[in-house]
């Protein structure tokens, strides 16, 4: 996957933060594409391109701490960005505590920022943002209970590398990608997928934030219960996390089987798959029949061995056919729709058609391929509402010949939880996750599947994922929530200047 994510991206530019809408849909493309494994979603409008490379050596020399003007926000999708006013990547908790006080003189409003992989405008903000990049220090290693206490500006993707085999440690479960920072991933529910197994949240023993009159609160199950119960999965609405705690388990391996059905073969027999491996998912291929299934589980047995050769055969597979030539050929769909049923059949039997059996690392295979930039909607049900659902999204499709829908449907499980506002609340949970691809940053009709998705889910007792884009106001959350009321209130005690609000928080609050 690209890793558009590290520093700031300077670029030519003409706009300003006065021009720049709050959110900006299918934002344009700009120079140095090929840059997106060094560069950040930040791109500045004071240097010309061909000063690129001089500048580059010399970032770290500005003081970050300060604040930059003229910076331009886009997500990895490229669906949603904004200009801040100013932005800040503090090294410190007092820089952090320095910018607060002054967004509190100057009643700005505050987001904090990790890599942009969340399809919507969480983190956008026409105000102040801040980038914790600059904070990835992990301060404590506990080996005896596993505990780890990190700076939440860490990636996940370096906790994983990095970090935690230094002692023998891993995180007991993962979302799809791991270019992420943990403290994101924290504040917006991430999930993986396994019986028993709750959201990344789930695994948080202790937090640290920095509220909006610049006072650390440390809160837990042990002290205050109750901010932490709605901090863990906050939004960003709490204050800014500075430090996590987070339960860790001894490294391992996961043998991971991957095998083709049918929907109806997998509905039929959920409770058997789910409750017979510890990491179960699948993905549906949307106009067919076809589905992929993943049973994962913690073994002893040695890495799978993959010689040059077989990697070179992969590489063709799932990069030249899985990638490149599926991104040309949804292209071509944009022009021909009715294409896509035979793009979904053909890559379905080219590519996912055989049994596979793996060997690795935990984190590498929980981790997978997105691919290329795309539109993203997902939202959680009751388990029991699984099959109804999938069955109802598939009799849609049927019944309404002119939309078309990518490849895959993926299907995860997440274990209950009390944390006010997660999705997995009170419930065991099924998420659904729909995509529409962007080949080559061409935007797709998806507003009509969109739409019948997001009903099918409301009348299952569905919530939406955080990150996700969604449309969900107060009102409903009300009644998805048993402790949303419980939520605001411990937001506007903490930040009863409304600081870290933005207009994503607008439309989910009252007022």
């Amino acid at each position: 996957m690209i890793n558009n994510w590290e520093l700031a991206n300077f670029m030519q530019s003409s706009a300003s933060p006065d021009d720049c809408p709050h959110i900006c849909e299918s934002l344009p493309e700009h120079g140095h594409e090929n840059l997106d494994s060094l560069l950040s979603p930040y791109s500045h409008g004071s240097f010309q391109d061909r000063y690129l490379g001089l500048f580059f050596p010399f970032l770290d020399l500005i003081n970050w701490a300060s604040g930059i003007r003229g910076v331009h926000f886009f997500n990895w999708a490229r669906t949603f960005g904004c200009c801040p006013e100013l932005f800040f990547a503090p090294k410190t908790e007092d820089e952090v505590i320095q910018i607060i006080n002054l967004a509190r003189e100057e009643k700005k409003k505050i987001r904090v920022v990790g890599h942009g992989h969340s399809p919507s405008d969480i983190a956008c903000t026409t105000d102040f943002m801040i980038s914790l990049q600059h904070m990835n220090k992990v301060l404590e290693v506990n080996e005896e209970t596993w505990m780890i206490k990190v700076q939440a500006g860490v990636t996940v993707r370096d906790l994983n590398e990095k970090h935690l085999p230094k002692y023998g440690l891993a995180i007991p479960i993962l979302g799809s990608v791991s270019d992420v920072t943990l403290g994101g991933a924290v504040n917006t529910g991430t999930h993986g997928t396994g019986d028993n197994y709750g959201t990344m949240s789930t695994y948080v023993v202790e937090l640290e934030l920095l509220t909006s009159s610049g006072q650390k609160v440390r809160c837990s199950r042990e002290e205050n219960k109750e901010i932490f119960l709605a901090a863990a999965c906050g939004l960003g609405a709490m204050g800014v996390i500075i430090t996590i705690t987070y339960q860790c388990e001894p490294a391992f391996q996961l043998e991971q089987r991957r095998f083709p059905s049918t929907l109806k073969e997998v509905i039929e027999h959920l409770n058997l798959h789910i409750k017979s491996s510890e990491h179960f998912r699948f993905v549906w291929f949307p106009h067919i029949d076809g589905v992929v299934l993943w049973h994962s589980n913690r073994t002893k047995k040695p890495i799978t061995k993959v010689t040059k050769l077989q990697q070179c055969v992969s590489w063709f597979w799932n990069y030249s056919i899985g990638y490149y030539a599926l991104e040309f050929f949804y292209w071509l769909s944009t022009f021909f729709p009715s294409l896509v049923p035979t793009i979904n059949n053909v890559f379905y039997n080219l590519l996912f058609t055989q049994n596979k059996e793996f060997v690795n690392e935990s984190y590498k295979l929980f981790n997978h391929e997105c691919l290329f930039k795309e539109h993203v909607n997902e939202w959680a049900i009751p388990r029991d509402q699984t099959g109804s659902v999938l069955w109802k999204l598939q009799e849609w499709l049927d019944k309404t010949p002119d939309v078309y829908a990518h490849f895959p449907v993926e299907v995860r499980f997440v274990k209950e939880d009390d944390l006010y506002i997660s999705p997995s609340y009170g419930q065991e949970t099924c998420y659904i996750n729909i995509i529409m691809y962007r080949p080559y940053n061409k935007d797709v009709p998806h507003e009509r599947y969109w739409a019948a998705y997001e009903e099918v889910m409301r009348s299952a007792g569905g919530r939406p994922h955080w990150a996700k884009a969604h449309s969900v106001t107060a009102t409903e959350l009300r009644q998805m929530y048993p402790h949303f009321d419980t939520w605001c209130q411990v937001r506007q005690r903490i930040d009863p200047i409304d600081m870290f609000r933005n207009s994503y928080l607008d439309r989910i609050l009252d007022h």
